[in-house]
């Protein structure tokens, strides 16, 4: 997705430790610098996040908290607990989390639903003098939001009726996708031609704007400076696919297949339904595959999809990498950047 700059923010203030930074021009105040941790799905992020704000608080000897805020697209989600590895009821308890549980499944979310509240939480922690830890790993969302980067507009009903007709044929999507090849060729090479919701969101904005989706920028495409620490967890691939496959079988046992039923009572919006492993137990509670054939299906595709959040992150030049190793261990190293 190609997205317009909105406004830019300042180059990253000077700091002389990782969470917090001490400016002698404000007469020793301390200031947060939000830092960022970003990395693929199942890459010990979030374990690191609340490790570095434990520590944060042993170190502080109280003061101000760190408080973490989801940078996830299927968090924002009520019910999705297991699937989406939310933080548990202890660890929200412990430090506070921001940016989960905003709507229920079946009401539409966009990023710039999420920047929205991403500003009102951003003011909300600054207000009680704590500090933003950010971390997740969408990243339209997380450009959005660092970046201060607002997408193009939207067009409901030229996108319901390209929605209908790649629902319409087998291969209604591809053809959708030769339409949009032919109108913006650049957008229609980023993307592949099955994905309906991205092809269907570019060619509705070619259609709905008269100009190419791809000319909404330089957007993605450029890294300006910006007031945050960026650390990404970097993983080989065979270790980060044999920790997504644990995963899944560590939230089977933790009761996943009941929170898809209990789902299913209800409305899914479509951004909703087809998060990760919640479409393919959908799939074996609805007949149509085994258990076994439904987790072979999530692991592939969650895989394919932790290889993309690595490409996205990868091209970003502000993210400082810590090799994979033991939470305790990443965060020593993340601590040692700032020493």
């Amino acid at each position: 997705m190609t997205l317009s700059r909105s406004r830019r923010l300042r180059g990253t203030a000077p700091a002389s430790r990782l969470l917090r930074a001490e400016v002698s021009a404000m007469g020793g105040d301390s200031i947060s610098l939000p830092l960022v941790i970003v990395g693929p799905t199942a890459s010990g992020k979030s374990a690191l996040a609340l490790e570095l704000a434990r520590r944060d608080r042993a170190r502080q000897g109280g003061g101000a908290a760190v408080e973490l805020v989801s940078v996830d697209s299927m968090a924002v989600y009520r019910g999705m607990d297991i699937g989406t590895a939310k933080p548990t009821a202890a660890e929200q308890a412990e430090v506070r989390h921001h940016l989960i549980d905003l709507v229920d499944p079946a009401e539409r979310f966009t990023v710039v639903d999420y920047a929205t509240a991403f500003e009102a939480t951003m003011a909300d922690i600054a207000a009680r003098g704590a500090v933003s830890l950010l971390v997740g790993g969408t990243g339209l969302y997380l450009r959005a939001v660092v970046d201060g980067l607002t997408p193009p507009p939207e067009f409901g009903s030229i996108a319901a009726e390209l929605e209908a007709e790649a629902q319409a044929t087998a291969d209604g999507v591809v053809a959708l996708h030769r339409r949009l090849g032919e109108l913006d060729p650049l957008a229609a090479s980023r993307m592949e031609p099955t994905n309906v919701r991205r092809v269907v969101r570019a060619l509705s904005v070619c259609l709905g704007t008269g100009r190419p989706f791809s000319s909404y920028g330089p957007g993605l495409q450029t890294y300006p400076e910006v007031p945050f620490r960026m650390l990404g967890v970097d993983l080989d691939r065979d270790t980060l696919d044999e920790r997504i496959a644990d995963r899944y079988r560590r939230q089977i046992e933790e009761g996943f297949v009941d929170e898809v039923r209990r789902l299913m009572e209800s409305p899914m919006s479509r951004t909703a339904a087809q998060a990760l492993g919640y479409s393919e137990l959908r799939a074996n509670l609805a007949g149509e595959c085994s258990l076994d054939e439904a987790l072979e299906a999530a692991i592939a595709r969650t895989r394919r999809f932790a290889r993309r959040q690595q490409r996205w992150f990868a091209r970003d030049p502000r993210i400082t990498w810590i090799p994979y190793g033991s939470t305790s261990e990443m965060a020593d190293r993340a601590l040692q950047l700032e020493a």
